[in-house]
């Protein structure tokens, strides 16, 4: 793991510890018996020390706590979350977070282990006969703030989780004299039609708090989180035109962008055309959400905010 690594998610820590100072003596357990997770499952304050994250969320959470988990689950070609550093140092890696090394997690003898409910459920017993098992499904940015209390509270550090969440929501009222007046788009896929997020999905949300508009609107269930976005042809995308795209990274070539409208978009006219790191994807966790934020912020307002300190192996860059 590169320095640079360690000192963008030291720099990002630092900053979500200044968070934590305001905590109270209460008691843990008390406060946990009114919390579940999306399985239903009561969340006691339990005594882990050593606690499997099969989720790229339940890392960057446990990371942000400062836990290190002893397995990790990823997406993509990444063994474990790359921009949370040197802290998965001795983290092993449990494979795809849909797809997760059951024989390799037994061995690891987890006291918790964390899961995104939709990616786990169909292993649920088998986690359950591991160890204690929460899950959650993390989509927007309530999902969030309610998975990170959840996740501290079974730490017996809830007052530090309900921080980190006062902690972002500082750092999101930092921006809310952003000039707005701009419209972008979160791409993800490779193929003929990308698929875009609706409003709700955690890094579109953000864009409304950094006064822009989500040219790809809101969900038509809005009770629901699922679905979270839609596939967008290229003629509704020109039709949409948004100032900024950003792209979700993948590993094959992306078929859509060699379509005879892509040319045309305002975007990629303009050179606003983004490639961003996978933590976009899954940027539930302390960490994730404030990377994300300050560098979407930097994106669509380049002449008012700063470019964020980021190693060059997560950051955004210009597609070409």
């Amino acid at each position: 793991m590169s320095r640079f690594n360690a000192r963008a998610v030291s720099n990002v820590v630092l900053f979500i510890t200044l968070g934590l100072v305001l905590g109270v003596s209460v008691d843990q357990k008390a406060l946990a018996e009114s919390l579940h997770d999306d399985r239903g499952t009561p969340i006691k304050a339990m005594d882990a020390e050593r606690v499997a994250a099969i989720s790229t969320f339940a890392a960057d959470t446990l990371v942000a706590l400062g836990v290190s988990p002893v397995g990790a689950s990823t997406f993509g070609n990444e063994p474990v979350p790359r921009y949370l550093g040197k802290s998965l140092a001795e983290t092993q890696s449990l494979g795809q977070r849909a797809n997760t090394n059951l024989e390799r997690l037994t061995e690891l003898n987890p006291d918790l282990i964390i899961g995104i409910h939709r990616y786990t459920e169909p292993h649920a017993r088998q986690l359950e006969a591991i160890a204690p098992f929460l899950a959650f499904d993390v989509v927007s940015l309530e999902d969030s703030r309610r998975a990170i209390e959840g996740i501290a509270t079974a730490l017996g550090q809830r007052a530090e989780g309900e921080a980190l969440n006062r902690s972002f929501d500082a750092r999101l009222n930092e921006f809310a004299d952003a000039p707005g007046e701009v419209s972008a788009i979160l791409l993800a896929g490779a193929g003929e039609t990308p698929f875009a997020y609706y409003d709700h999905f955690l890094s579109a949300a953000l864009l409304e708090h950094l006064n822009a508009t989500n040219a790809a609107g809101a969900s038509p269930t809005p009770e629901q989180t699922i679905p979270f976005g839609y596939t967008i042809s290229l003629e509704k995308l020109l039709a949409l035109n948004p100032d900024v795209i950003f792209l979700f990274a993948t590993g094959s070539k992306r078929a859509f962008a060699n379509n005879p409208v892509w040319p045309y978009l305002d975007a990629v006219k303009n050179g606003r055309v983004f490639e961003v790191g996978p933590h976009w994807k899954e940027g539930g966790g302390p960490i994730a959400r404030r990377m994300i934020l300050d560098e979407m912020a930097w994106r669509l307002y380049p002449e008012i905010f700063d470019r964020p300190e980021l190693p060059a192996d997560i950051a955004s860059n210009p597609y070409r």
